[in-house]
């Protein structure tokens, strides 16, 4: 008498019954999807990496004023000494403020050099004394200390940065608006991707779905098994876009190193590797979960509304 095998002999596991690793190219799809992964990561690092300079930017500029004082070596209206040593003075004895340093005569003609070329430390012309003032206190009037400097020292002038933050801080946000409609723009492709290649992969199985389903199997079984597929292939392909992307990005955070203040070269793969934002490193292993998601909803959405047409 012959023995009844068991059920889960009848289906061996990882059994294929609709031809899905045919249907679907486990070489394209995550191709495409990769390509896509790549540069959203790319407009990521474009999204932090705006917000981390600006932030920067402004912190630093928002703490720092420059001080003129025209024909510094002249006497002071008010007390002893030259016009420099009376706004200096005046400056070091103002509560907010942390340090007051006039430049050199180098320090000056290195900043007029851009503008003056070599010939800037042979300018005839009298040049003010400026004054390189840190605040201790960012949200320190500036209106009435200025006001104080100029009748103490007629014609003293203080330059806040202001205008300099609020373009600084505007061209934040574009460049953040515009990494995110490239990351929309991103999604909305992957999906469409995704979209036509589960729907290549219907019409290839379209006698084997159309078979299973006229034997039960429901919208959901079939939509399920299309959206696995899917949510496989496109997970491998974000994973594999953002590996990618994470040399070139390390790249840029090189670059742009000494734009926040940290000039020193990286010695290690350590020091490399810390040249990113945290919040990228933070950010950048999502990228595969969100392209799996991405491949499971676009998937099963697609298959069901194919299904719904079948007679």
């Amino acid at each position: 008498m012959a023995t009844l095998r068991p059920r889960h002999l009848l289906r061996p596991a990882g059994f294929d019954e609709l031809g899905l690793r045919r249907a679907i190219s486990d070489r394209m799809l995550p191709f495409m999807v990769a390509s896509m992964a790549f540069l959203a990561a790319l407009a990521l690092g474009g999204w932090v990496g705006a917000a981390s300079l600006a932030g920067h930017w402004q912190q630093g500029a928002g703490s720092a004023l420059t001080v003129q004082v025209p024909q510094p070596n002249g006497p002071a209206a008010l007390g002893g000494g030259s016009r420099l040593d009376r706004v200096v003075a005046m400056l070091a004895g103002t509560t907010g403020i942390a340090e007051a340093r006039p430049l050199s005569d180098d320090e000056l003609a290195e900043l007029l050099r851009p503008w003056l070329g070599s010939g800037a430390e042979r300018l005839a012309l009298p040049l003010p004394a400026v004054i390189a003032v840190r605040l201790s206190d960012a949200g320190m009037e500036i209106d009435p200390l200025a006001h104080r400097l100029d009748t103490a020292v007629p014609g003293t002038l203080v330059e806040s940065h202001g205008v300099w933050i609020k373009r600084l801080a505007m061209l934040a946000r574009s460049l953040q608006a515009c990494a995110g409609i490239a990351l929309i723009l991103v999604a909305a492709v992957a999906a469409a991707v995704i979209a036509v290649a589960t729907r290549a992969g219907l019409m290839a199985r379209r006698e084997a779905i159309e078979i299973v389903h006229g034997l039960g199997a429901t919208d959901g079984y079939i939509a399920t098994r299309f959206a696995r597929r899917a949510t496989l292939l496109a997970a491998v392909g974000g994973a594999a876009g953002a590996v990618a992307a994470l040399p070139v990005l390390l790249t840029l955070a090189s670059l742009a190193a000494p734009f926040l203040g940290s000039a020193q070269e990286a010695v290690s793969a350590t020091d490399v590797l810390t040249t990113l934002p945290a919040t990228l490193w933070l950010t950048l292993p999502g990228l595969p979960a969100v392209a799996a998601a991405i491949g499971f909803m676009t998937a099963q959405g697609t298959v069901r509304r194919w299904l719904r047409r079948l007679p």
